[in-house]
């Protein structure tokens, strides 16, 4: 899943569905199927029910950290052995597992060529490879973006706090950045974003283009003036001391939720529990949610994939086509906030009318729907894992007031160039 950086751990528990052929064998000889995720998913309901559902198949499940969880798939795969029967990818890595494409099943030979109509255009096109002649992995979730922010700490700085007002504020990343202004001169008791890095994540996926060229995936971050602009938007907003520069998903990001440190976050729908869990009961009704600058944008969203190490093959395709088929994602929306990438789901009926009481009854199925209508493609590079942490690095210092913001931008082209090379 969800992007781009969901790095708390989810307990996934075992799987369910209603799957079609190749169940029967399953049931006579019985059948141990492994699925490796990380991050909030949702599944712990569905693969029950699946497991349920489904007498002969027992699930494993395996679960990790972000980083570690991709990484030990590049040791599973060039090893030839380890990898879970299901696997997931997230999207930033899909490029760099796109150039092992022959150690993954290609699911047309299951029929997943004619699912194609369930996802957008570039939803699908990212879970190809070979040059589309392969579909490597089924989407499952998205992460279209909306800003939450505390309604308490904008009314002490006289600025609106009804949610469509909010909105209205800040039509642009720049308009965003002013209002930090104003609400960091009226309250003192709280820090306006949660982080430079962060506002950099926003404001940098709602580009076409990041660190590489979407036509022959050229190194193109030291002359992508999209990189450059969101960098200093990020990096102004920390060098003012408005950030309470504290690192999203780690101990003191939970503690600054809870201890109301910071007004405002970018938030794809995947956060709200995590915001939730983090500030307690004491928090809700605090926070509100609205329209993020700029316009949709999309942070987080993964496929799911079957190894050619897997003995269980078939079985593996129709567990991840039963989980991302859109009953599945709606349910996981209602459930869990985790955000459709199919139309038919996010579109749905039981997704369009849900609220949250935490979030002072925001219409997050109407918000989220909006944001992912307006989502567009974001071309990550082959490298684009490599290269991407030495800007956040570079944000860091420039928070800190260990570098100028134009020294951390020289710092990090450099770096990033010498990744990429």
């Amino acid at each position: 899943m969800a992007s781009g950086l969901r790095k708390s751990l989810l307990v996934i528990a075992a799987l369910t569905g209603l799957v079609g052929a190749g169940c029967a064998p399953a049931e006579d000889q019985g059948i141990e199927l492994s699925i490796a995720t990380f991050g909030e998913f949702g599944y712990d309901s569905l693969l029950k029910e699946y497991e349920a559902a489904h007498p002969g198949i027992r699930i494993q499940n395996r679960v990790a950290d972000f980083e570690a969880h991709h990484k030990a798939i590049a040791t599973q795969l060039a090893a030839g052995r380890g990898a879970a029967d299901v696997v997931a990818i997230e999207e930033q890595y899909m490029p760099q597992f796109r150039q092992s494409a022959d150690k993954f099943v290609d699911l047309n030979g299951f029929g997943a060529g004619g699912l194609r109509a369930q996802w957008p255009q570039w939803k699908w096109e990212q879970g190809l490879a070979d040059s589309g002649r392969v579909v490597m992995g089924l989407g499952t979730d998205m992460g279209g973006l909306a800003m939450c922010f505390r309604k308490d700490y904008f009314a002490q700085a006289g600025l609106p706090t009804e949610r469509a007002a909010v909105a209205a504020l800040w039509p642009t990343w720049e308009d965003y950045a002013k209002i930090g202004d104003l609400f960091s001169a009226k309250v003192s008791s709280a820090k306006f974003a949660d982080s430079a890095g962060g506002i950099y994540t926003a404001v940098l996926n709602q580009s076409p283009e990041n660190f590489f060229s979407a036509k022959d995936d050229s190194f193109i971050a030291d002359r992508n003036p999209a990189l450059r602009r969101a960098f200093t938007i990020a990096g102004q907003i920390g060098a003012k001391g408005q950030t309470a520069r504290v690192t999203p998903f780690t101990q003191p990001w939970n503690v600054a939720i809870k201890q109301g440190s910071f007004a405002t976050i970018a938030c794809p729908a995947w956060m709200l529990t995590q915001i939730q869990e983090a500030g307690g009961p004491e928090n809700a009704g605090k926070w509100d949610v609205a329209a993020v600058p700029g316009g949709g944008g999309n942070n987080g969203g993964s496929f799911l994939t079957v190894p050619t190490q897997s003995k269980h093959q078939r079985e593996a395709y129709d567990l991840a086509k039963w989980l991302t088929e859109p009953a599945q994602e709606v349910r996981l929306f209602t459930e869990s906030n985790i955000l459709p990438s199919e139309p038919a789901a996010y579109g749905a009926p039981e997704v369009l009318s849900k609220t949250d009481p935490y979030f002072s009854g925001a219409p997050i199925g109407r918000i989220y729907a909006a944001s992912a209508d307006s989502l567009k493609p974001n071309y990550r590079g082959l490298k684009d894992a490599k290269v991407r942490p030495t800007f956040g690095t570079a944000l860091g210092r420039v928070e800190s007031g260990k570098q100028t913001l134009d020294a951390a931008w020289d710092q990090a082209v450099t770096e990033a160039r010498a990744a990429a090379s």
